[in-house]
């Protein structure tokens, strides 16, 4: 999993994680249908094995197709893909993520919105 954590993982790459997320199991025939704009087979294929390779993913044999689930839990990769993303864009810093969030000229929060991110911040929810 040490791959996941130094964010060494492609737009493309998330993609397919979540086709994997959201299905549980699939064969790169199955991911591929999913993809946006989809690659070829064999490049479905190579990246499903550059994603284990990464140990993000595994395969199993079913009759002559691989089948394919991640290996680490979905909430533990969209951590760390925010983690990327704050680093990334704000500097490494959360404050500034929720301040861009927060910016009035981006978007409007509702009131019911706001008291849900206050429930958070205190830990009630």
């Amino acid at each position: 999993m040490k791959r996941l954590e130094d964010g060494q993982i492609s737009r493309r790459e998330r993609q397919v994680m979540d086709i994997l997320f959201r299905l549980g199991k699939a064969t790169a025939e199955e991911v591929m249908k999913e993809l946006p704009d989809p690659p070829s087979y064999s490049a479905v294929r190579a990246l499903l094995v550059t994603l284990e390779g990464k140990e993000l993913v595994k395969h199993s044999k079913d009759s002559r197709r691989y089948v394919y689930e991640p290996t680490v839990p979905e909430k533990k990769a969209k951590r760390t893909a925010l983690k990327q993303l704050i680093a990334t864009f704000f500097e490494g810093s959360p404050e500034k993520l929720v301040a861009s969030l927060l910016d009035p000229q981006d978007q409007k929060l509702s009131g019911e919105e706001i008291d849900r991110i206050r429930k958070l911040i205190d830990g009630k929810e």
